[in-house]
């Protein structure tokens, strides 16, 4: 069933009943929608952009920060039968303007946050987009954008009057490539449709659970963990914060049975706990009966510690790229705690193989190319066969991770093939890091690698070699850094030479041999 079907599905059923709750405890404020009241906002979303002449087959960019608006937002584009292009909030103007290149968008949905970023490159959005949307105050609207109230004011709320089919394109996620630039991600109604049946059958959500979504869901991670209540109308909690105490108050309050969680926040609620910062006992927790982890390695000592506090949780992570339309084509499963450390088994309906350079299977327990198939690999890479050749191989997906299989037919991933940094679940391209700092006047060469970091899972380190007869401080580094997000920043630098293969390349398997040696020494 197409998911804007089961939107509509969930609205007959439980129509009264809340379907999203948003919690802003920064600004203690919370916000609800009932079933009935999210399917009847994504229709007057889709049938104002139909008023604008939105058609099937047309592309609307979906630039927002978490908000009870996001989900009925997307859903609308949906309805339209135009893709819906979310964008990561953390993108630069000039990764905005390529990404609505691309996908030669005709309208552009954003907000408030995103002012300063849009203003800078109106001028060139122009050649493509046609409708502004503010999400935001009215008297923070800019002038050329229609506040969203006033765009959605005249708006029937019946359903609109298109007709769509599983095999039809859906939506356009970015990712990048080792060199930091954007990919656009092809992903089909069944494709998102399968992600429902991904997530509950992995989750066994019903309709009495509650889920906790914290990552932003722009991310396929985020929105597809949350399909796994959405198939059964369940519930969900839109958290605006990442504090351990309002995570907890979160749970408690809104009787949370489910939480997704990144590392760096569940090693923030362990050590508030541990110091005493938080007593559980002020908690009514006993309903939260999932934690799962995912988008980056876990370490087997945060789970083992996790079970000190919350011995009766289940506990799971999941392993998945954009491409896989997210998580779950690799899950470890709620029954296998004794193998905490491996990413699993292949997940529902999904098949893996791990292969050589020829994509001729590895010997069992060997280290090889993990490959994937099922019915949410991505139709293809939007405008790109080259990279879309290269990637999908008679229906297999390359993940470009290393991994071997155990003896129990567990996953284990060895390494990346790729260079792709994953710091908090974000990921960090050093190709873009290194060409940046490579304009400092005093470096004559750098590399980008990840260190281990227990809170973050890998940190950006920046090895820099620096040119004859000159000195250079890190202070001066770190200054040099600040035009660069702050995710993005190196967070250790290091200076050395920059050891090169006779082809040019950076040898960075010497780098992180070198310098990475104690990882398995990193406890909590």
């Amino acid at each position: 069933m197409i998911i804007t079907e089961i939107l509509a599905r969930n609205a007959r059923m439980y129509g009264d009943q809340t379907a999203l709750i948003e919690r802003a405890p920064a600004e203690d404020k919370r916000s609800t929608f009932t079933w009935s009241e999210f399917d009847r906002l994504a229709n007057r979303v889709a049938q104002s952009l139909m008023a604008r002449g939105i058609q099937p087959g047309d592309r609307v960019v979906h630039l927002m920060m978490n908000s009870l608006e996001w989900l009925p937002i997307y859903f609308g584009i949906l309805r339209t039968g135009a893709w819906a292009v979310p964008l990561n909030f953390r993108f630069v103007a000039k990764t905005i303007l390529r990404c609505v290149r691309t996908a030669e968008a005709r309208a552009l949905v954003f907000g408030p946050e995103f002012i300063e970023r849009i203003d800078a490159i109106k001028a060139k959005l122009d050649d493509h987009v046609r409708h502004y949307v503010f999400v935001g105050p009215r008297d923070a609207a800019p002038a050329y954008a229609t506040q969203f109230e006033d765009f959605i004011a005249d708006a029937p709320d019946a359903t609109p009057a298109v007709t769509l089919k599983l095999e039809d394109e859906a939506a356009l996620y970015f990712t990048s490539g080792t060199t930091g630039t954007p990919k656009a991600t092809l992903l089909t109604h069944r494709n998102l449709e399968f992600a429902c049946y991904v997530e509950n059958r992995h989750h066994e959500q019903t309709h009495t659970d509650n889920f906790l979504c914290i990552p932003p869901l722009y991310h396929t991670g985020a929105k597809m963990h949350w399909f796994g209540n959405f198939i059964v109308g369940a519930k969900a909690v839109i958290l605006k914060g990442i504090e351990p105490r309002w995570i907890l108050e979160a749970v408690s309050e809104e009787q949370v049975t489910i939480v997704w969680l990144l590392v760096p926040w569940a090693l923030d609620i362990l050590f508030a706990i541990e110091s005493g910062e938080l007593k559980l006992s002020d908690y009514r927790l006993d309903q939260w009966r999932l934690m799962h982890i995912g988008a980056q390695p876990v370490p087997p000592s945060l789970v083992r510690e996790w079970q000190k506090f919350f011995p009766h949780h289940q506990y799971d992570t999941n392993y998945g790229l954009t491409e896989s339309t997210g998580p779950g084509c690799v899950h470890l499963g709620m029954a296998n705690m004794h193998k905490v450390g491996a990413i699993g088994r292949p997940g529902f309906d999904w098949e893996y193989r791990i292969v050589n350079e020829e994509l001729k299977p590895v010997a069992n327990g060997s280290p090889g190319e993990l490959i994937i198939r099922g019915p949410g690999v991505m139709r293809e890479y939007y405008g790109n066969p080259e990279a879309t050749a290269e990637t999908i191989k008679n229906g297999w997906l390359l993940t470009g991770d290393v991994a071997r299989e155990d003896e129990d037919g567990f996953i284990w991933l060895v390494d990346r093939k790729k260079d792709v940094i994953i710091t908090g679940g974000e990921n960090i391209y050093p190709v873009e890091i290194e060409d940046f700092l490579q304009a400092h006047p005093k470096i004559q060469d750098v590399a980008v690698i990840g260190l281990p970091s227990l809170r973050l899972g890998e940190i950006a380190t920046a090895i820099v070699q620096i040119k004859p007869g000159l000195a250079l401080a890190k202070s001066e580094i770190d200054d040099f850094c600040q035009t660069l997000p702050r995710y993005k920043r190196p967070r250790r630098i290091i200076f050395d030479d920059v050891p090169r293969n006779p082809t040019g390349k950076i040898e960075k398997p010497k780098l992180r041999k070198k310098y990475a040696g104690r990882a398995e020494s990193f406890k909590i």
